[in-house]
């Protein structure tokens, strides 16, 4: 809109433009307050309407939630050996190859797919499942549950 066509133009010198005699139309108090004023009170209606999630907390994000950013199944181990294997030298103990997992990254071991290679692995975490497969194969796992 342009600047001449404003109501404050047409307006100048009448103190109040139109909005009465005592401070209408000046501040938050036409408006019930300003911000988040008022929504436990005379605001409350709008609330419920438009945001009826504002008050309370989030259950679905605990205060401590410790779930690994990176993991990797048992199915995988054998295509993981494969690639460390062709790319560099791989230490044994009691012969088995090591797989260290917490060096490349990977937090905990979860118990999807089989394996075949008999590994000793070091990871952080595994689960229950994840320790059977690994020791059923001939294999052994460092870390914690």
């Amino acid at each position: 809109m342009p600047t001449r066509l404003r109501k404050v133009r047409k307006m100048r010198g009448s103190r109040t433009h139109g909005w009465g005699q005592v401070s209408q139309h000046r501040a938050s108090g036409q408006k019930g307050g300003v911000g988040n004023a008022g929504l436990h009170k005379h605001k409350w209606s709008w609330t419920i309407k438009y945001a009826p999630d504002h008050f309370g907390k989030d259950d679905m994000h605990p205060p401590k939630s410790s779930k690994p950013k990176r993991w990797i199944n048992v199915g995988s181990l054998d295509k993981l050996y494969a690639s460390i294997v062709s790319t560099s030298k791989v230490e044994t103990v009691e012969g088995r190859p090591v797989l260290n997992l917490s060096s490349l990254g990977y937090e905990k071991l979860l118990g999807a797919g089989s394996v075949s290679g008999a590994y000793h692995i070091i990871v952080e975490k595994f689960t229950e499942s994840a320790k059977e497969k690994i020791l059923s194969a001939g294999g052994f796992i460092e870390g914690s549950k």
